[in-house]
């Protein structure tokens, strides 16, 4: 059975759109910027033409534009405006919006074009904190209020781990100009969140130190091994699901208890590191609540 969204309700307008129901419903009836399908039930449901068109309504209603103005468009004129407006490269609410589309069609052009758009004028880092993040935070809500499903969350994650992978082999080409640590990068067991930890393996590329990325699921034990080879490291780990919330200060111990001697410094990041109880915390031992906070301390 084939469960992918093409046909939405208005409340999967509203999560999409940010514009409450309420109001969708009073543009249009007011001004008949959108004409809903109905059910034999007289339910409104919409189609991806209508999505796209919302958006763009959207966008030029925060741009200024009053919903009275935007209804005397036609589509076409829409589209041109929202092409005009954002050949200023800084609308970042299109861009935002762009992404979600493509999502929504499972459409790998229209996010390629996107981001070759934003990195005409912006960083991969500006890119990553302006877009991706506000992008990240929205599909996680889209994906709990079931406006989305999983496969459009892995198709964009994809996506975007594919970016990061491609700006990082960049850097990796590059001797690091830092020699005084070395960072691992891992997840714990179980936990396959990594795009957290992905960008976090860049930013520390593009400070100039040496990098390696172990990824998901790895045992503390085998994190034992890097010791071999390196003198001094830093271990990098984020826990956003795992390990569970009343495990979390075990997971830090036994980190401590195997990895951590005069070289060796621990950085932790993600959701749960709120669980994490700071008062017994080494001195080598850092807890970071955000990955700026993390990248700052570089």
């Amino acid at each position: 059975m084939n469960n992918i969204k093409n046909v939405f309700s208005i409340k999967d307008l509203e999560n999409l759109s940010g514009i409450k129901a309420h109001t969708i419903r009073i543009w249009e009836k007011r001004y008949q910027v959108l004409e809903p399908m109905r059910t034999d039930t007289n339910i409104r449901l919409y189609d991806l033409v209508s999505l796209q068109k919302l958006l763009n309504i959207t966008f030029l209603h925060e741009y200024g534009y009053k919903i009275s103005k935007i209804a005397n468009y036609s589509e076409g004129e829409i589209q041109a405006l929202v092409k005009q407006i954002i050949s200023a490269k800084n609308a970042k609410n299109h861009a935002i919006n762009a992404f979600k589309m493509a999502m929504m069609n499972f459409d790998q052009q229209l996010f390629l074009n996107t981001y070759n758009w934003l990195a005409e004028e912006k960083s991969f880092k500006e890119i990553f904190y302006q877009v991706f993040i506000p992008l990240l935070d929205e599909i996680g809500l889209l994906w709990q209020t079931d406006t989305i499903s999983p496969a459009h969350e892995h198709f964009i994650s994809y996506l975007i781990r594919q970016k990061i992978i491609l700006n990082s082999e960049k850097l990796q080409f590059l001797e690091p100009k830092k020699q005084d640590k070395v960072f691992v990068l891992s997840l714990p067991l179980n936990e396959i969140h990594e795009l957290g930890l992905m960008y976090l393996h860049y930013e520390i590329l593009l400070e100039g130190y040496k990098s390696i990325y172990l990824g998901e699921s790895m045992p503390i034990d085998s994190l034992k091994d890097l010791k071999k080879h390196f003198d001094a490291i830093v271990y990098v780990s984020c826990l956003t699901v795992k390990p569970d919330r009343d495990q979390v200060n075990e997971y830090v111990q036994e980190m401590v208890n195997e990895l951590l001697d005069e070289n060796t410094e621990l950085w932790f990041t993600g959701r749960l590191v709120s669980c994490i109880n700071s008062e017994t915390l080494l001195e080598k031992v850092s807890v970071f609540n955000s990955m700026a906070e993390l990248t700052s301390r570089l």
